[in-house]
């Protein structure tokens, strides 16, 4: 499965059940550890090594494993980018975004088995996070319990793919044709109309939204929040905005890691203390509860 490990103390590559990832190590070198998985986005950071470097989680005592997105990078489809791009033009919503939210969210459980199988993490559940159409896998994976979550952490989550394609629209100035189909898609990655699903489990949720994102501007974050509030213990919950931060989290052509941007290290520390209490935390108390 493991393309490259070089040693545990540093960065590994490799697939799991065909998804491409990036590991990288706990920072206490600890073994066994927690497990974390990451999503990107469509738009930067778009890869899994650039989320790695936007969302490194670098104090966090635990596995973060950055998988791939279906019909990204070494994913491509037959026709490359540009059969990609004929996808989104013909339909976005139902040939490009919903297909790949549904099978990034589908796949996770067959992705950490084959992890657990290849790294030392703990048998916790794993910890879940994701950025713009990865944040809505995250969330489809939590309304559908697909996989075992301990917590999870969404940044600039496209809430209802409804905002995405109005900021398409606005970009190219093509009218979007709303068939069944569509109304469809966009009925089950309404997050805000699921939320009771959502919250099935009370995994403690982390929502980020960026103050400077118009494709899902932060009041849509904090309606998520609030529609969530009734199922989800306080503690468990949170909802916040980082000032500076856009829809892209990165730098264009998004398949690298960029520099940091202060928007950027907010939002990383923020992962990281969330994390950190609500998974690492936990996973620690039960070893010395169990020793």
């Amino acid at each position: 499965m493991v393309a490259d490990a070089g040693t545990l103390s540093q960065p590994v590559t490799g697939t799991a059940a065909g998804v491409p990832f990036l590991a990288l190590p706990p920072a206490n070198g600890d073994v066994p550890a927690p497990l974390v998985l990451g999503l990107h986005a469509f738009e930067p950071p778009r890869a899994e090594s650039a989320l790695a470097g936007t969302a490194p989680m670098a104090p966090l005592p635990a596995w973060r494993v950055y998988l791939g997105l279906p019909l990204f990078g070494a994913r491509l489809p037959e026709g490359g980018v540009a059969e990609v791009n004929r996808r989104g033009e013909s339909d976005y919503l139902v040939e490009l975004f919903g297909p790949v939210v549904e099978e990034a969210a589908a796949e996770l459980h067959r992705v950490t088995a084959e992890l657990r199988a290849a790294f030392p993490v703990t048998d916790d559940p794993v910890g879940l996070v994701g950025v713009g159409a990865g944040a809505a896998a995250v969330l489809l994976s939590l309304a559908e319990g697909r996989v075992p979550v301990g917590a999870a952490a969404v940044i600039n989550p496209v809430v209802d793919p409804a905002l995405v394609i109005a900021a398409r629209e606005r970009h190219t100035g093509a009218h979007y044709e709303w068939t069944e189909q569509a109304w469809n898609t966009r009925g089950w990655l309404d997050f805000g109309s699921r939320a009771e699903e959502v919250a099935r489990n009370g995994v403690p949720l982390l929502v980020v939204s960026g103050g400077q994102d118009e494709v899902v501007p932060p009041e849509y974050g904090r309606s998520l929040h609030d529609a969530l509030a009734s199922h989800v213990p306080g503690h468990a919950l949170r909802h916040i905005v980082v000032p500076d931060l856009a829809h892209s989290i990165g730098p264009e052509p998004g398949l690298r890691p960029g520099p940091l941007t202060p928007a950027g290290v907010l939002t990383d520390r923020a992962l990281t203390e969330w994390f950190h209490l609500h998974l690492t935390s936990s996973s620690q108390a039960r070893g010395a509860g169990e020793a």
